[in-house]
């Protein structure tokens, strides 16, 4: 199986990489993106390549897709000999640090998305906040693989609930308090996951998100962020990850 793991920064996606063995990674390029493959060893049969895909859904929308057209071509010709023949992924995963909303999501836990949601993509009127969806055009919502969510909250412990994509995080109650008057299961915000899974649409690739809580969501008190805790949650998360991957058949589009 070959897994694609896009994160938003470096630092994200080193902690990915943590937890995998350090001599294992090769570096490729992409477009305007940083993709490190690991195989997991030793040697298992899950593959992963890591993706610092920038920061927003639109970066990360483009960084995502540059990597699933090039695997899609097999382009990485400089491939070793007696590795795993490249080819289409599998799976796409956005994984990295998000905002908890509280109590349901404290700072340290792992939200897994069992809904992947634009959450500010639309038009303001004078009722209010109107989805684009409502309007006519494209998709607020993505959803990940139900069996694939249960096999991997239970591997991971993650609550599963949705997760938000925002263009701006939030920074106050009032914003924090009618999105979830919008969004009553939601229980992260970030910034790249629905550009990742339209991405991964796209392409007709199943796609997860995974966030570790770095600070709760509301008025922005960098005194409350533990973003380095949340950092060796994501890397014990994916720690655990593989051996879920391995139990499911990507194929199996029965959910």
């Amino acid at each position: 199986m070959r897994v694609l793991v896009a994160t938003a920064v470096l630092v994200e996606r080193d902690a990915v990489a943590a937890a995998f063995a350090p001599s294992t990674a090769r570096e490729y390029a992409i477009p305007g993106a940083a993709l490190s493959r690991v195989a997991r060893p030793p040697c298992g049969p899950v593959v992963f390549d890591l993706l610092a895909a920038g920061v927003g859904p639109a970066a990360a929308a483009a960084s995502t897709a540059a990597a699933l057209t090039a695997a899609a071509l097999d382009e990485h010709t400089d491939e070793p000999a007696d590795a795993q023949t490249p080819g289409p992924y599998d799976l796409v995963v956005s994984a990295g640090v998000g905002g908890g909303f509280q109590p349901e999501a404290p700072v340290g836990s792992l939200v897994l998305a069992d809904e992947i949601t634009a959450a500010d993509l639309g038009a303001e009127t004078a009722d209010g906040f109107v989805p684009v969806t409502e309007l006519g055009f494209g998709a607020v919502t993505h959803r990940p693989p139900e069996s694939l969510v249960r096999a991997v909250a239970a591997a991971t412990g993650a609550r599963t609930g949705a997760v938000l994509t925002v263009n701006t995080v939030t920074g106050s109650a009032a914003r924090a308090a009618e999105l979830r008057r919008r969004h009553p299961r939601a229980l992260a915000e970030a910034m790249e996951g629905f550009g990742v899974a339209e991405a991964a649409a796209a392409h007709g690739v199943p796609v997860l998100e995974l966030r570790a809580v770095s600070n709760p969501v509301g008025p922005r008190d960098r005194a409350a962020w533990r973003i380095g805790d949340a950092l060796a949650a994501l890397t014990g998360a994916f720690g655990k990850l593989a051996p879920a991957l391995e139990s499911w058949n990507p194929h199996d589009h029965t959910r």
